[in-house]
Formats: C-alpha cells, sequence, structure tokens
C-alpha cells in the first residue's frame, strides 16, 4: 500500500475495523476495531491511485472493474465504514470535501434536462431488461421505496401497504381522472382504477415500462380505464382531478422545479390534489454521488425540502401535509438486494460479470445512504385550493384500513401447517 493512501484512511477511518490489503499482500487496520469486520482488497496499483485521490467515485469503479475485491463485510460494510466516519474528522477531508464541493457547485449544469435529455436519461436505468427487474422487485413490480407499517412484513406486504398509504392521501372518489406521471410498470395505476374505479391516465418516457404496463392494462381487462403514454408531462394539456407522482421527481432536476410544479398547477383542476412521493434530504443540498450520477441515475439529483418548497410556493400551489418515511427505503433496498443476489446467475446471463457489480454496488451503497446518511422520502400533499380536504388526517387512516381490510379479502389463505417431520438418524449434519 502506497503511503499517501495510508496516511489518507489513517485520517479517514477513525471508528470501525477495516483491514486493506494492497497490491503487493501487505494488509494494514484501520479504525478503532469496533464494529463487524470489513477486509478489502486493492488489487492493482491503478485502483490504488484512484482511490488515493476520489475514494468516492473510485472505490465503486474498481469494484466493478475487479480491481478490488470486498472479502468480508460486503460492500455494506465498506459504506457503513465510510458513512459513520463522515463529519468526525472522517471522510470530509479538506481534500475529498473539496471535491465533493465542486460537484455540488456545478450541479446545476449536470441537471439541464430537457425533454430530449430526459428520454436519454431514462433509457439509461429504465430501458434495462424487465427481465433484470422482475429479479428482485416485488410481483407487482414497484420500483420505489416500500412501506414497513410492521417490521415484518414482507416485501410484496410493504408494497401493498404503500400504495393504500400513497392512494388514502389522493382521497379518491369514483369518476375521478387520475395522472400518474412516471407511471412505472403500470402498478399504482392498475391499483387506484381497480380500487376506486377512476380513469388513470399514466406517462412515461421508458420504452420498456410503458410496453409492460400496456400489455398489464390488456391482461386486467383494465385497458379502457388506465392508458399509458410514452410522453413527457411537459407535453401535456388536458386537467385532472388528481395528480400522483412517485420515484420520478429524482430526475426532474433543480434547475426544473419551477416548471414541473407550475405545469401541476394548470394539469389540476380546481379542487385538485397531486401527491408527490420522492427520494430527498433531511440535510442540506449537496451533489449526487458521483457513482450514481455516472453510471446509475444520469440527470438525477436528490433535493433538500429547501430546494422544493419555494417552488410549489411560487406555482400558486397549496401544500397540505408532508410526511417524512425514514429507514424505509433501506429496509426497501435490503431486501432488493437479498432478491439480487439470490438471482445473480440470472442477472448475469441477461448482461454481464461487471454489471453485475455495478449492480451489487448500487443497491447496497443505496441501502447504506438511507440507513448511515440523510436520505429519506419525501411524501408532499398538495392541492389548489386550502379548503379542498378535510382539517384533520383522519380521513387518511380510515382509508387505509378500509383499502386493507379489503385487500385482505383477496389474499390467498395461508397452506395449513404440516404436521413436522420427524428427523432420522441419516438425516443429522
Amino acid at each position: 500500500m502506497n503511503i499517501l493512501l495510508k496516511r489518507v484512511l489513517d485520517r479517514l477511518v477513525r471508528t470501525g475495523n477495516l483491514k486493506v490489503t494492497g497490491p503487493k499482500g501487505l494488509s494494514v487496520m484501520f479504525g478503532d476495531g469496533s464494529g463487524e469486520p470489513v477486509h478489502m482488497h486493492i488489487k492493482t496499483a491503478h485502483a490504488e491511485r484512484a482511490i488515493t485521490f476520489d475514494p468516492m467515485l473510485a472505490v465503486p469503479e474498481a469494484y466493478m472493474d475487479g480491481e478490488l475485491d470486498i472479502l468480508e463485510g460486503g460492500v455494506l460494510g465498506v459504506m457503513r465504514i465510510a458513512f459513520q466516519n463522515m463529519g468526525s474528522g472522517g471522510i470530509d477531508a479538506t481534500w475529498s470535501k473539496a471535491i465533493e464541493g465542486l460537484r455540488h457547485a456545478f450541479r446545476r449544469l449536470q441537471q439541464i434536462n430537457t425533454a430530449a435529455r430526459a428520454r436519454r436519461n431514462v433509457q439509461r436505468h429504465y430501458d434495462l431488461s424487465g427481465d433484470l427487474y422482475r429479479l428482485f422487485l416485488d410481483e407487482d413490480m414497484q420500483y420505489s421505496c416500500a412501506y414497513f407499517e410492521q417490521p415484518d412484513m414482507t416485501l410484496d406486504e410493504a408494497q401493498a401497504a404503500k400504495k393504500r398509504h400513497i392512494a388514502a392521501k389522493l382521497r379518491l372518489k369514483a369518476g375521478q381522472t387520475v395522472l400518474d406521471i412516471g407511471s412505472g410498470w403500470g402498478g399504482l395505476g392498475l391499483y387506484l382504477a381497480k380500487s376506486f374505479d377512476v380513469d388513470v391516465q399514466g406517462v412515461t418516457l421508458s420504452t420498456e415500462q410503458h410496453g409492460v404496463a400496456t400489455d398489464r392494462a390488456h391482461a386486467q381487462g383494465l385497458e379502457n380505464r388506465v392508458h399509458f403514454e410514452l410522453r413527457d408531462y411537459r407535453e401535456l394539456n388536458e386537467r385532472f382531478d388528481r395528480i400522483v407522482s412517485v420515484g420520478m421527481f429524482e430526475h426532474v432536476g433543480v434547475n426544473h422545479y419551477r416548471t414541473f410544479f407550475d405545469k401541476s398547477a394548470t394539469l389540476l383542476k380546481p379542487d385538485g390534489v397531486m401527491l408527490l412521493h420522492t427520494i430527498g434530504r433531511s440535510g442540506v443540498p449537496w451533489a449526487t454521488s458521483a457513482f450514481i450520477r455516472k453510471y446509475i441515475f444520469p440527470g438525477g439529483y436528490i433535493p433538500a425540502l429547501s430546494e422544493v418548497m419555494p417552488a410549489i410556493e411560487k406555482s400558486g400551489l397549496v401544500v397540505t401535509d408532508i410526511e417524512i418515511l425514514r429507514l424505509h427505503y433501506a429496509d426497501t433496498l435490503k431486501h432488493w438486494g437479498q432478491r439480487f443476489a439470490a438471482n445473480r446467475d440470472k442477472a448475469k446471463a441477461i448482461y454481464d460479470e461487471r454489471f453485475c457489480r455495478m449492480w451489487e454496488f448500487y443497491l447496497a451503497a443505496s441501502e447504506a445512504a438511507f440507513r448511515w446518511q440523510d436520505l429519506v422520502i419525501f411524501q408532499i400533499q398538495i392541492a389548489k385550493k386550502n379548503d379542498t380536504l378535510p382539517m384533520t388526517r383522519d380521513y387518511m387512516a380510515k382509508c387505509e384500513k378500509a383499502l386493507d381490510m379489503r385487500d385482505m379479502g383477496h389474499r390467498p389463505k395461508a397452506p395449513a401447517a404440516k404436521p413436522a417431520r420427524r428427523r432420522k438418524v441419516a438425516d443429522t449434519e
């Protein structure tokens, strides 16, 4: 291990139990020995140099390229040590802080998401094979934060709870029209149409998602109630009773927040209601992770609430409720990571080893950011008028309970438990 990298790690890692083996086979310990052990093997001098000067980008790149292996603790363990050392003389050392500061300063240049660029950005991620997403998502293919009402919920149960939670905040009535901005694989729009007898128009920029969602609508006999379009929301001119947007706002870019809410205001009827569900920061505005921006979500940005609220205020819309979901996405990503690991060979058959290592890093690093950094979920309820919705939140809980009771009636009954089989001597290990 070169002397400069050793000095950097000595300064960065004050807590934790990190072992780093360099290209020549020499291992060095960092941290105070607390917590679960983590062991990284930097296999090339090239990776060693890159990590010295820009670890937050070079570590995932070296891992993707096979120039770095994590022999103990996994990616989640590496990111836990990195994030838990932030702000304590750790990873925000002067040089590293300067790099991240420059990324923050230039964030607006990286988020000029015109209609053409937005479509290209979406294609980079969401036009990956639907078969890939089926390997790790729930049955309904919800690619956004689940809602864990109970800690022991399965992923499918928590995603169903998320749909109920959002639906309750929309206060839907039969016959209304709903716009779903960023409609994904179609699950939410189909759920709202079936549950409330409403007409849904979903818009997406992903060809793959559009095709899957449209096929699902036809398969469920809902093609006359739910219509998905391959279209930018900025091109719409209709007016809707309700607007919902889940997991799309992260791709708007801070330069376009005013456009997003101004357009939403024109699309919403006078007594309309909107629910925005987006990843956000509980802390101050900051730059998108260099790895995420370069390889996963080009043009993406995670806002602080202080960046979102001014755009809503200037649009003339009224904020009627804000809820912060903490740690729900960390648990969602944990489920996704476990499912991806269980189906890794299938993912490799669709793409290749480098892609699998990139995806592993993405899922684990994202989980770590929600567990140990400042990432959360904002659910912002918005209306055109101050008196559109009830004065208390009781209606939300009542609606969720009614939906849960109804959904329980449609869930398959658990099979009766079989009597335990007595183990034979031959079965012992």
